[in-house]
């Protein structure tokens, strides 16, 4: 017996869709047979060319909970959007449709939200997994907070800055829709870009008074979709579009609380950096100019909060900032010692040794021996 869907359902689940019908059935298989049952599933076809609407029609034909959205394509962004704004459950929560999730996941997700009061949002570990030549899948863990301290509490953002650390993964979590409508919180439309998610993000915890993070993993997410934006080398300077869409788009945010700004230019160097080593060699050039521009232009207005970054941190971004060639050329110079470090791995322990020494010196490939042996 199908479940039915109330009017204001506990959650709804938004499913972006693009050309994914290699992978939407798994995708949906788990989201109808979730424990919570009193859910919306919105799909939201982006102007799919395969046959992914009419496997999405098919569930829908057998499952009313199943909703679809058909649209021109949009990108990411607007697509997102339309799946919020058309969302009617208490709670809003996302599934790539590329990816997929355990069957407990928003029973889990929801009453921890309910129980320690209607949080603004509360979110989980994930795993990340990738499908092997045999068919086999290849799954490992990935915690939301390294540090272990915030899971199981009520948090704010505002009060502790550390918490803009947790992983910056919006499919992890279920959102408060009233609190998402109160800020005005949604994606940066802009067809053909990237990294939207990271628009949304930064506005949940800028604007998050009340959240949570579960210390179990949920979530399933692919890392072998070469359609995914981790995977186009072509879509790199996006980054650069979507933080000045943050910044414009939270410019009343940052008046009002302005330690928020230095959180964000922070933030900023960390997307900024997982992009820069992704990059092709011919592009870094014109990359680091631009990033050495856009924070030179935030040091002179006084935006960067230094206390914020790790020595090694400041030293690179500052580089950067007084000549981005000379960083260029660090970057050829750890890649090459990469390079000799993982060939003399495979030689074995004292080849790999004797490279640290090589490269480190003596005395702190001593030291990160001796801290690898005892701990």
């Amino acid at each position: 017996m199908v479940p039915k869907q109330t009017n204001s359902p506990a959650v709804s689940l938004v499913v972006p869709c693009y050309n994914v019908e290699k992978y939407i059935s798994e995708c949906l298989d788990s989201a109808v047979n979730q424990t919570l049952q009193d859910i919306e599933i919105i799909c939201v076809n982006d102007g799919s060319t395969d046959g992914t609407l009419a496997i999405l029609e098919s569930y829908a034909a057998s499952d009313s909970r199943v909703k679809i959205i058909s649209k021109p394509n949009g990108g990411y962004g607007e697509t997102m959007n339309r799946g919020i704004d058309a969302a009617l459950g208490e709670y809003v929560g996302f599934l790539e449709s590329d990816d997929y999730i355990a069957l407990d996941t928003l029973e889990v997700l929801y009453r921890t939200a309910k129980d320690l009061g209607d949080l603004d949002f509360v979110k989980s570990d994930f795993y990340r997994f990738l499908t092997l030549p045999n068919g086999e899948k290849e799954i490992w863990r990935d915690d939301i907070d390294a540090t272990g301290e915030y899971y199981g509490k009520v948090l704010n953002p505002q009060d502790d800055c550390r918490l803009f650390d947790l992983q910056m993964m919006t499919w992890t979590g279920i959102y408060r829709k009233d609190f998402l409508d109160a800020h005005s919180i949604r994606h940066h439309e802009s067809p053909g870009a990237s990294y939207q998610d990271n628009g949304f993000w930064f506005q949940t915890f800028a604007w998050g008074e009340r959240i949570s993070v579960v210390h179990k993993p949920f979530y399933y997410y692919r890392q072998d979709n070469e359609n995914s934006s981790i995977n186009q080398n072509n879509k790199v300077y996006a980054m650069f579009e979507e933080y000045g869409w943050i910044q414009n788009k939270l410019s009343r945010r940052f008046d009002e609380k302005p330690e928020l700004l230095g959180i964000f230019h922070y933030k900023k160097t960390h997307n900024l950096n997982f992009i820069m080593w992704l990059l092709a060699p011919r592009f870094r050039s014109e990359f680091l100019e631009r990033y050495a521009q856009e924070y030179r232009a935030a040091e002179a207005a006084h935006e960067i909060n230094w206390e914020l970054f790790w020595p090694h941190e400041e030293k690179d971004l500052r580089l950067i900032m007084s000549d981005p060639g000379a960083f260029e050329k660090e970057m050829e110079k750890r890649e090459q010692e990469s390079a000799f470090l993982a060939s003399a791995k495979e030689k074995g322990l004292l080849a790999l040794l004797f490279a640290h020494i090589k490269i480190d010196g003596p005395m702190p490939t001593l030291k990160m021996a001796v801290k690898k042996i005892f701990g």
